[in-house]
């Protein structure tokens, strides 16, 4: 079963390492991709000034070796204060049959005032903090075009009241790169809020893992509550920081 993770990004280019990798947002995102939270194709930029809170749900239908198509689903809640701070939440992926809200595994809080990374886990009561060597420079960021892949504008439109510009990204990936036999296409569709700087729904459809669609509902464009930004009361607390001087490979990964 594919393993959820709230902070990476889904590899939307899985096929051999000359193929160019497809570019997964038509924002700045990418370039806090060490200091957001990361829900699929949907990331949350550290950004002051746009708070708002939002219930994620997530499918991911997979068509199986015998034609059958299994289903798997997840529901996470994710948020960002009028600092900048981020929430976000990582919970099982649960089978279809499956009704209500998976369990709670790991909460992950990013404060881009204090550059400190919590990541607490309801399971064992700890709460490990890093601290983060500072964002990046937007200035150094490229995102130059991938010649594999066609890119449709969708025009805009309203999704729950948000207004929202919609992008179609086609990466067709040659045979003799794939290991398949045959060209593979791979399909990303997202609509993206200017406003809140984030993807409300995107959809990734590749032939090789299945169809993924990521959609924000419940979106409150308010001052979420100060305990969402806060490690609860009886956590041990964990600085995960390497000591000055300490090589960067040693940083903890997430």
């Amino acid at each position: 079963m594919k393993r959820f993770l709230l902070v990476i990004v889904v590899l939307l280019t899985m096929g051999r390492a000359t193929v160019p990798a497809q570019q997964t947002s038509n924002d700045a995102n990418p370039l806090y991709r060490n200091y957001s939270i990361h829900l699929g194709g949907i990331t949350v930029p550290p950004i002051a000034g746009a708070p708002f809170s939002a219930t994620a749900l997530i499918e991911f239908r997979q068509t199986m070796p015998d034609g059958s198509v299994a289903t798997t689903h997840n529901v996470n809640l994710i948020g960002r204060d009028s600092r900048g701070r981020t929430h976000g939440e990582m919970r099982p992926w649960m089978p279809e049959s499956f009704h209500g809200t998976p369990p709670l595994n790991e909460v992950h809080i990013f404060d881009p005032q204090t550059l400190v990374r919590t990541i607490y886990e309801p399971g064992t009561r700890v709460a490990r903090l890093e601290l983060m060597p500072g964002l990046p420079k937007v200035a150094g960021y490229s995102n130059a075009p991938n010649p594999l892949v066609k890119v449709d504008d969708l025009g805009l439109t309203t999704i729950g009241s948000i207004d929202v510009r919609g992008t179609r990204r086609t990466l067709t990936i040659p045979a003799q790169a794939n290991g398949a036999g045959a060209p593979l296409t791979v399909v990303d569709e997202y609509w993206y809020s200017e406003d809140l700087h984030v993807n409300v729904v995107l959809r990734h459809d590749d032939p090789r893992t299945g169809l993924e669609t990521i959609a924000l509902t419940e979106i409150r464009r308010e001052e979420p509550a100060a305990e969402f930004f806060e490690v609860p009361a009886g956590y041990k607390i964990v600085d995960m920081t390497p000591p000055v001087g300490a090589p960067a490979a040693g940083r903890p990964r997430r």
